[in-house]
């Protein structure tokens, strides 16, 4: 048994503030021109690097590579590999962030690029790439996220069925990325490699090159666009009676940003106002229509899971205010959470577990599904004490239980100690 090779990764790290530490450094290196370095990662050791440029090292964020660690070295070897630029510096500390979380900031590189459409942003649908799907495009479907995005990968849609039933079918629709990202492919790879795109303060570092998440991959309104869809038949009162599942091509009516839907569900008379070009009157209404009948299915279809024991958590997310797109941020705010953000949760939530069933239903002993499970007695100890020392007594015995405690955890003086709760209840799980 033998260790073949050392998993070691480059560091980043800035020089010891202690001169003593530095002189310690060099010594147990065996050298006068050693210096100790510190690095960003805190579980890792500091580190002795072999330099005669000290002086010009000082209050820089450098990348460290590791050598060796001798039996009789306190601290393991290495050598400096490049400066990162000026610590406490905004780009500076990005770049090591990037770094230290092992996050692909590169350029694409043309291998990847050639697995692209040809045509880039003009690339059209027509009847020679389309084969096999079902044509959406007349309903009425239409977007609903932050103001300006640019990457819309959801819509929803609503519809009366028509057949006496009083029924409605309700679309989900997800843009097929998988129609221009080949399986096995180098795209495929990389995108896997990646994970997930990664979300800065002031950019965003995409899991796939921005011209398919901004352009064929992106359910822009008015133009066709590839969908998976999920098509579901309910009640008036949001019970699930079918669903089915197709490759589609849709046509979005309207892509709005969360107030504007919001405007749509508190004001009936608001469509031509809310409703963002080139949408006609008798398309904006439609759309009108859709959102509100969403909004009421979306009411009940939360009310049940509220009843059914769902948790109502709290991770306050925020947004910076950016003197330009890439300057400093001006000031940090709490993003305001509104109706129609709970309208396109309840619907994807849905799509989930109605592509979760059908999943589970086909592939029972295949199935790869997510599941959360009930955390321990012990996670919560924290969360009770803290309670109980502001005179809360909150009961753990089940997600129910836990959420009308909640609920009545109410300070009429302080309209954020719910919110506070709810947090440190969000921590312990």
């Amino acid at each position: 048994v033998g260790i073949v090779r050392r998993n070691w990764r480059q560091y980043c790290c800035s020089l010891s503030d202690s001169a003593a530490q530095g002189v310690a450094g060099a010594r147990a290196a065996g050298g006068g021109g050693s210096a100790l370095v510190v690095p960003v990662d805190r579980r890792a050791p500091k580190v002795v690097i072999t330099t005669r440029r000290r002086a010009a090292l000082e209050g820089q964020r450098l990348l460290v590579a590791l050598d060796a660690w001798p039996a009789w070295s306190r601290w393991p070897q290495g050598h400096y590999v490049a400066a990162l630029g000026s610590s406490g510096d905004k780009s500076v500390e990005t770049a090591v962030l990037l770094r230290e979380h092992d996050i692909a900031t590169g350029e694409w590189s043309s291998e990847l690029l050639a697995c692209l459409p040809p045509e880039g942003a003009a690339y059209k649908i027509g009847a020679h790439n389309s084969a096999g799907r079902v044509d959406l495009t007349a309903l009425p479907v239409c977007s609903i996220d932050p103001p300006n995005c640019r990457d819309i990968d959801d819509a929803l849609h609503v519809v009366p069925l028509g057949d006496g039933s009083g029924n409605f079918e309700v679309g989900v629709h997800i843009a097929d990325v998988t129609h221009f990202v080949a399986a096995g492919s180098l795209l495929d790879a990389e995108a896997a490699r990646r994970g997930t795109s990664t979300y800065l303060v002031e950019r965003r570092l995409d899991m796939l090159p921005g011209l398919l998440t901004t352009e064929p991959c992106s359910l822009r309104a008015g133009v066709d666009r590839f969908a998976f869809s999920v098509l579901i038949t309910m009640t008036p009162d949001a019970d699930v009676v079918d669903a089915r599942f197709c490759r589609s091509i849709i046509h979005s009516k309207a892509a709005l940003a969360y107030s504007q839907a919001q405007l749509l569900i508190d004001d009936p008379n608001s469509a031509a106002a809310a409703v963002p070009a080139p949408a006609s009157p008798a398309v904006a209404a439609e759309v009108a229509r859709s959102v509100r009948q969403l909004n009421t299915l979306a009411k009940k279809l939360r009310a049940r899971r509220m009843d059914a024991g769902a948790l109502t958590l709290a991770s306050p997310e925020v947004r910076f205010v950016l003197e330009n797109e890439s300057e400093s941020p001006l000031d940090v705010q709490l993003y305001q959470l509104l109706e129609s953000h709970a309208l396109v949760e309840e619907f994807m939530l849905l799509a989930n577990i109605t592509v979760g069933k059908r999943i589970l239903r086909t592939f029972p002993t295949l199935a790869l599904l997510r599941r959360h499970p009930a955390p321990t007695r012990q996670q919560f100890d924290a969360l009770l004490s803290a309670a109980a020392a502001v005179g809360v007594e909150l009961d753990i015995e089940d997600s129910k239980r836990l959420a009308d405690s909640l609920d009545a955890a109410t300070r009429e003086a302080d309209p954020y100690f719910n919110k506070l709760l709810r947090i440190a209840a969000t921590r312990c799980m």
